[in-house]
């Protein structure tokens, strides 16, 4: 497959007509490898891939990360333009926007951003156009905490409650059963949830998905359904303890995601992909605990619902998980990032049927990582710690791969003088192999 690039060559620089102030139009994708020799091969990394209608230049994707910075509205803030633009701009094939509440009830802090009015939608706008002004994809994460809701930022405090003195809703914390994430901790019993508060919130991920697409523009939403929080209460055993249709078999006890999934595909068109974070293990001592093989029996399910990607994690639902050392030993010995196992399990399973993404760890070896990629064992790399260190971590990933990226025309100046040799090398290496 050959990738053609459409430029009109001009003495004066083209501007993106996404914003209303001026940055140049970015003729190619940051991030994308050029190669000079069309029979060069390109690491799989550095390869596209098709994630339901969206085409991502490179898997490498930014993981979504709590910034703790909305105002006291759960509106973005400049923080926000400034954090996402300065990463989006050196170009990952994705960036997802931190966790963002659907409900009044559901954030993870006073300080989390929020999505349940228009007001926090049109917030985000600004952090989108210019993520698309930059030629860049960017989704969303949309999410409830559940028991987990109405904490402290974790630059405050560790899993302590947020009371109302501080912006948080303490006495409002909901969740499927009446079970504290941690006995006699910091956390506050939950309320457990109606049959009439379930069917508002459900429709709440569905509205929230609406308004992140029609008025913020995100090109994807990810559902937010590891860590603990409440899709996670929900089809975990430990925290669900329900005796209603909520409750119970595993039918039961994932009805309220495939219900949230079914609503938010009502609401928004169907070209636009739907991902799901989930915590493939629970790390847990419980015998009851959520399994491997729980998730590949929920990977089948999600993938007749219409999910595009499934974003493989662990944990978070149990407070005696063991502290995690960001390595885990895999089934051949050696140790490897911590998700990747849980990662190879789940696609060994679906195979081609989605894309099966990963996170934790993968910031450290680029080359280790393009292995991983072009065994098969996971189809795209979502890195989260490293683009804080380093926002051109994309740049630094090609460098040591050994191929060179585009850049925006801002960043390259250093490399090309002037626009016209831009456009010249771009005509005579624009036949990228796929």
């Amino acid at each position: 497959m050959t990738i053609k690039y459409d430029i009109t060559p001009s003495d004066e620089a083209e501007r993106s007509d996404v914003v209303p102030y001026y940055t140049p139009k970015q003729p190619v994708p940051a991030g994308t490898i050029y190669q000079e020799d069309d029979k060069a091969e390109v690491p799989k990394l550095f390869q596209p891939i098709q994630v339901g209608n969206l085409r991502l230049h490179n898997r490498i994707g930014v993981s979504p990360m709590c910034m703790y910075s909305a105002d006291d509205k759960l509106e973005a803030t400049p923080f926000h333009l400034i954090h996402y633009g300065s990463i989006v701009s050196r170009g990952p094939g994705i960036t997802i926007v931190e966790s963002a509440a659907v409900s009044h009830d559901g954030g993870l802090s006073p300080h989390d951003l929020g999505i349940w009015t228009d007001a926090q939608a049109e917030k985000l706008k600004p952090i989108v156009d210019f993520a698309h002004s930059q030629s860049q994809l960017i989704a969303i994460q949309i999410n409830h905490g559940g028991r987990k809701a109405s904490g402290q930022p974790l630059f405050v405090h560790l899993e302590q409650i947020a009371d109302k003195s501080v912006g948080g809703w303490p006495d409002d914390v909901v969740a499927p059963s009446s079970i504290a994430f941690r006995p006699h901790g910091n956390y506050k019993v939950p309320h457990e949830l109606t049959k009439k508060d379930i069917d508002r919130i459900v429709n709440d991920f569905g509205d929230a998905a609406k308004r992140a697409v029609e008025i913020s523009g995100f090109d994807a939403i990810e559902i937010h359904g590891a860590h603990g929080y409440l899709i996670n209460e929900f089809y975990s055993p430990i925290s669900n303890k329900r005796t209603d249709e909520y409750g119970g078999s595993f039918e039961n006890r994932t009805r309220f995601l495939v219900e949230v999934i079914d609503n938010i595909k009502s609401k928004i068109p169907s070209t636009v992909p739907v991902f799901l974070r989930i915590s493939a293990v629970e790390n847990s001592p419980d015998p009851e605990a959520w399994t491997i093989e729980d998730s590949k029996k929920l990977a089948d399910l999600v993938i007749t619902k219409g999910i595009s990607l499934l974003d493989i994690s662990s944990g978070g639902n149990d407070y005696r998980q063991p502290p995690r050392s960001g390595l885990s030993k895999s089934t051949d010995g050696p140790k490897e990032p911590i998700h990747v196992p849980l990662a190879r399990a789940i696609k060994q399973h679906v195979g081609d049927k989605v894309v099966v993404a990963t996170v934790g760890g993968l910031h450290e070896d680029p080359a280790l990582i393009n292995k991983y990629i072009e065994k098969g064992d996971f189809d795209l790399a979502l890195v989260g710690r490293g683009f804080l260190r380093n926002p051109g971590l994309v740049w630094e990933f090609a460098d040591k791969l050994g191929v060179r990226s585009h850049q925006s025309l801002q960043y390259g100046w250093g490399w090309w003088p002037n626009r016209q040799q831009v456009i010249d090398l771009i005509e005579r290496t624009s036949k990228l192999q796929v």
